[in-house]
């Protein structure tokens, strides 16, 4: 189905071709600079503020050098430096947004999702990490895994902070996103869904250059993979702004060691694999 490109979207368009603009070094650096200081971020990892060519280069900053994370095939890491808004047992087919405001999973993953797939996620858990614009904006593979699904799905671009989770309805399904279908080593079935927001001017899957978030594409487009197996760790992309990623595992298959509420960093051991 062909959606109407929202208000939201053509505001994140026009804030990404100016983030994108690499202005001379002089009035950039002033840019760099100012939105250090008013975002408040903490550059002890990555290079100067005034060696980014352009804003958007400042959001999508590496790691100036990798940081380490438990290496035991059980230990799940966190895929990004982000705000746990919420997380626990699915009430049937049910996640919280955040406290008070639910959503359903299947309408979260969408149509391209077999419905026996889907099913296997009944009562179990799921995690939602939020990236504030202050926030690193890269995203990495969690555990071990294989890739097999890829789907994006148009939307509006809503903004993903906790006045909108406590006032709008079913936020995470009227954005767009891109819904990741992965198995780990142990042949256990989760999903990872980033999810897109004001000013998010596209979100980067380094592993299928096809997705094109917030551009022309309007309509849900499905991807398969085989034998894609990526390493616990890898960088596979990053939001160009804050935003979330729902994490939605089968029952039984996590032993949570985080709490709502809880800021974690990528490479932090958030779980352990059942």
């Amino acid at each position: 189905m062909v959606k109407k490109r929202d208000i939201t979207n053509i505001i994140s368009q026009q804030f990404g071709r100016f983030a994108s603009k690499e202005f001379p070094s002089w009035f950039q650096n002033i840019v760099n600079q100012g939105y250090v200081k008013l975002m408040g971020l903490d550059m002890k990892e990555f290079n100067e503020p005034s060696s980014y060519s352009s804003l958007n280069a400042l959001f999508t900053r590496k790691l100036r050098e990798p940081r380490s994370f438990a290496v035991e095939p059980d230990a799940l890491i966190s895929p990004c430096d982000s705000l746990i808004s919420e997380c626990g047992d699915l009430d049937d087919t049910k996640a919280l947004q955040i406290k008070g405001m639910s959503y359903c999973v299947n309408e979260l993953l969408g149509d391209k999702i077999d419905s026996d797939e889907k099913a296997r996620l009944k009562h179990g858990q799921f995690i939602n990490f939020y990236l504030s614009p202050s926030d690193y904006h890269r995203y990495h593979i969690p555990v071990d895994l294989q890739v097999s699904k890829a789907v994006y799905i148009p939307g509006k671009l809503y903004p993903v902070n906790m006045p909108s989770l406590n006032k709008r309805i079913d936020l995470f399904i009227e954005n767009e996103r891109v819904v990741l279908e992965c198995e780990t080593v142990g042949r256990r079935r989760f999903y990872m869904v980033l999810v897109g927001a004001l000013n998010v001017g596209k979100m980067q899957v380094s592993f299928e250059s096809r997705i094109q978030t917030n551009a022309s594409v309007n309509e849900v487009r499905l991807y398969h993979f085989e034998n894609l197996h990526l390493k616990k760790g890898d960088d596979f992309g990053c939001f160009e702004m804050g935003s979330t990623i729902v994490m939605i595992g089968e029952p039984d298959m996590l032993e949570l060691q985080i709490k709502t509420g809880e800021k974690v960093r990528f490479g932090q051991t958030i779980a352990k694999l059942l």
